[in-house]
């Protein structure tokens, strides 16, 4: 059954990242992997390539374009290749978002023509030691000084995304306390140079998976931020994050597909390939039962992501729609990737071959962006119940 979510661009996009992953990333997978991250002088690269600009406004050397389609083909074909980009899906798919609905002209005019070109990387940091998906306990607060000239930032945050690289980082913080009536109230953002005194990265996270995007804790020791950083409104940060999270979900669901759509590309190909018993693998009634029921899953998860890809676009798509695409893809690709690596039986353990790195890089799909748990207290939610 032929796709009709991606139209004739986005199929010439596809053709133009497919050549770039097989030119300038396959080739250096393998140091990329043992280095525990892509190279920094990679995502000039990616800024030349106009990867970050898809979605900013033209008078910022942007492309202008509204669609998230543009993402959803590259991690489509990350996945195909069994390679990501480091943290670059950070700075396009969580940060710009933030960017482009809250900063000021002025803010705009600062930071987009470096967001474009790969000069300045975005992350964003939200969750902290000991709180997980419980953003309404973070303890890092942001103080106006004395003289009312900055804002005095203290505290850490943990699991950040591109926090090694980064040049700027939102970082929630709250300006106010919780009150007992609204745990959320008093939480803003702020744009903050890297640079500053007091900013430290502290120590690169040896994860499970995803080993070469650069994950980092990040403490702030009286980090002068000027008011010129504030992202919207002070007070506001909280319902910024909630409006932002959708696509954010969304993402993860359109990459768990993916990765498990390769899954099946990877193990299809292996059994073909290998010999048991004066037998390839793929000729027995099992293989064909097993690859059978992972494409019909994926064919599912597909029709889930397309869905959700289409209502993002017309801007109807809802957090309970994308937290049942989030809960419902990571648990397909989970069940499929796991199927596909017994299929390829002692060598699917090897990080050497693809299926392996999968297994590890998907896992962290039901946790982040919030836990299949949330997702399921949210869909919950909408049902009334």
């Amino acid at each position: 059954m032929r796709r009709t979510v991606f139209n004739e661009d986005h199929e010439a996009f596809r053709e133009t990242i497919r050549a770039f992953i097989e030119a300038e990333v396959v080739p250096v997978y393998d140091e990329w992997l043992a280095a525990g991250q892509a190279p920094r002088d990679f995502y000039y690269k990616l800024g030349e390539l106009g990867l970050f600009g898809i979605e900013v406004p033209e008078e910022f050397g942007g492309a202008g374009e509204e669609s998230f389609k543009f993402q959803a083909v590259v991690s489509e074909e990350c996945a195909r290749a069994g390679v990501s980009f480091g943290g670059s899906s950070v700075h396009t798919g969580l940060c710009l978002p933030y960017v482009m609905a809250y900063a000021t002209d002025e803010q705009k005019k600062r930071w987009l023509p470096g967001f474009v070109n790969g000069e300045t990387m975005f992350a964003i940091a939200m969750t902290e030691p000991g709180t997980g998906s419980d953003l309404a306990g973070m303890k890092t607060a942001a103080k106006l000084s004395a003289d009312g000239s900055h804002y005095l930032l203290n505290g850490a945050k943990t699991f950040i995304t591109g926090g090694v690289h980064a040049d700027r980082v939102i970082v929630c913080a709250r300006t106010a306390p919780a009150t007992a009536e609204d745990r959320r109230a008093g939480i803003s953002l702020f744009v903050v140079d890297t640079k500053s005194e007091g900013y430290a990265v502290g120590r690169k996270l040896d994860k499970l998976g995803l080993k070469t995007s650069d994950t980092a804790e990040l403490s702030f020791s009286d980090v002068k931020v000027p008011l010129d950083d504030l992202l919207g409104e002070e007070g506001k940060g909280f319902s910024y994050l909630g409006q932002n999270l959708p696509q954010e979900r969304l993402a993860i669901a359109v990459g768990a597909y993916s990765q498990a759509a390769a899954a099946i590309r990877f193990a299809q190909a292996y059994v073909q390939e290998r010999v048991v018993f004066g037998k390839s693998v793929a000729s027995f009634q099992n293989t064909k039962f097993e690859l059978a029921a992972c494409k019909a899953e994926v064919d599912a998860a597909e029709a889930v992501v397309d869905r959700a890809l289409d209502a993002h676009d017309r801007r109807e798509l809802t957090a309970a729609d994308a937290a049942s695409a989030k809960l419902f893809c990571t648990e397909v690709a989970g069940r499929v990737i796991d199927r596909c690596l017994q299929l390829h039986g002692g060598y699917g353990y090897m990080n050497e071959y693809p299926i392996a790195r999968l297994y590890a890089d998907n896992r962290v799909n039901r946790i982040y962006g919030g836990t299949s748990e949330v997702m399921k207290s949210i869909i919950a939610k909408s049902m009334g119940l």
